[in-house]
């Protein structure tokens, strides 16, 4: 395993971070502006993506993207640090195009869309012209659990019919919102995991509503959280993704990747408090003494870089997993990041608020917005539990096949 990045991949970090420093940094008190003022997508958020795509910095999240495709194919791990950088500011990634849950739902399409639902729905998303959603959670069951989902979908002649309820639905609130990738069943008396199934409903599909944007850890984001009715939604045969059945593979397929852009962005947010947390040390001083100089102060700073380097680190080997063998082949690992780097997202930026005092839980630093979102990120494509259980069971069916040898490090009081 080689995590160095190569000099190619060291000329688009440059140039993912210049054009950071460039356009978009300067531009965060005017996007908060504008939200503010219910000006949504703002203003300047087109010319951005022009300039990225001219840039070539489009679509670096797909790696089966092909050469007549828009954008820079790259691999899984060589698109880490790009996302890591535009983790730092939140919207910076919708600039590139490599924004959730659009990527996922690209993804998707590229893996199992027809002729016709590429050219209707991947063909835009590809160049940025829509955006989409992605339902899957639903507020009446436990939704970690994606064989509880309720919400069906039923045949009926040519066509399918969608009834259900779901939630948390990212995107749903966004004025370019056209598409929902949503997963109900179509089966319930079948093989759990093959109950499940993926249709295509376009936004203004009569019998879709949106309840509500619901605010997370009292925040508002413009884009949405948003909890949604699908009332005898009905939509032609033709917009079935994949087959009958095969729903629940087509998440796994979708999380795995997505799982390592969260955690990658994540650690670009951690990464940014991290440098607040440092500077701000060496800036206040209390009881004749800098912020750095009391032991307390001085032990975050040391942990939160190890951290951060333990948690990239397993990032990056999963990313190379992933390349070399698919999502099947990185299932351990996959669930492994996602079950630290939220944790570690929320860990840092606390400690970093905390140095700041007051100010840290204000509007004037991106602390409290960044904190709020790892918070949040912790349920985000399952909850840190689900994770946990998927790693620990690993662990006991790789043991299996050596169950015993172990014991030969023991030393019994009575053999000796």
């Amino acid at each position: 395993m080689d995590f160095a990045y190569s000099p190619e991949v060291e000329a688009l970090r440059t140039q993912v971070r210049s054009f950071l420093d460039r356009h978009i940094v300067p531009r965060i008190g005017q996007w908060q502006q504008e939200v503010s003022q219910g000006q949504y997508p703002v203003s300047f958020i087109e010319i951005l993506k022009t300039e990225a795509r001219s840039e070539g910095l489009w679509n670096l999240f797909l790696p089966g993207l092909r050469e007549d495709e828009p954008g820079t194919r790259l691999t899984n791990l060589q698109y880490a640090p790009l996302a890591e950088i535009m983790g730092r500011v939140a919207w910076a990634s919708e600039v590139f195009n490599c924004n959730a849950p659009d990527t996922g739902n690209m993804e998707l399409l590229h893996l199992a869309a027809s002729p016709e639902q590429y050219q209707e729905w991947l063909v835009p998303l590809l160049n940025g012209e829509i955006r989409s959603a992605f339902a899957m959670t639903e507020p009446d069951v436990a939704s970690s659990d994606a064989t509880n989902i309720q919400t069906r979908i039923q045949r009926d002649g040519d066509d399918y019919v969608v009834t259900g309820r779901k939630w948390f639905i990212t995107n749903a609130a966004h004025p370019n919102c056209q598409l929902i990738i949503l997963m109900g069943k179509t089966d319930p008396d079948a093989e759990r995991h093959s109950q499940q199934s993926m249709i295509l409903i376009p936004m203004n599909t009569p019998g879709v509503q949106v309840l509500r944007n619901i605010p997370v850890m009292n925040h508002h984001t413009p884009e949405g959280h948003c909890e949604m009715t699908f009332d005898n939604v009905r939509v032609p045969v033709a917009n079935l993704l994949g087959d009958e059945g095969s729903g629940f593979a087509l998440a796994q397929a979708r999380l795995g990747p997505g799982r390592i852009h969260h955690c990658m962005r994540s650690i670009g947010a951690t990464e940014l408090a991290m440098e607040l947390m440092v500077e701000r040390s060496q800036q206040r001083m209390t009881f004749g003494k800098q912020l750095h100089e009391h032991g307390a102060v001085s032990d975050w700073i040391a942990r939160s870089r190890i951290e951060i380097e333990q948690a990239r680190l397993l990032v990056l080997k999963t990313a190379w997993l992933i390349d070399k063998g698919g999502t099947r082949a990185a299932r351990k690992e996959i669930a492994m990041i996602k079950a630290l780097v939220p944790n570690l997202h929320v860990t840092v930026i606390d400690r970093a608020m905390q140095l700041f005092g007051a100010m840290g839980i204000s509007p004037d630093t991106p602390l409290a917005d960044h904190w709020t979102w790892g918070r949040a990120l912790r349920y985000a494509d399952g909850p840190d539990e689900v994770h946990l259980r998927s790693v620990a069971r690993a662990e006991l069916r790789d043991r299996e096949a050596h169950q015993g040898k172990a014991a030969a490090y023991l030393t019994p009081f009575d053999s000796r």
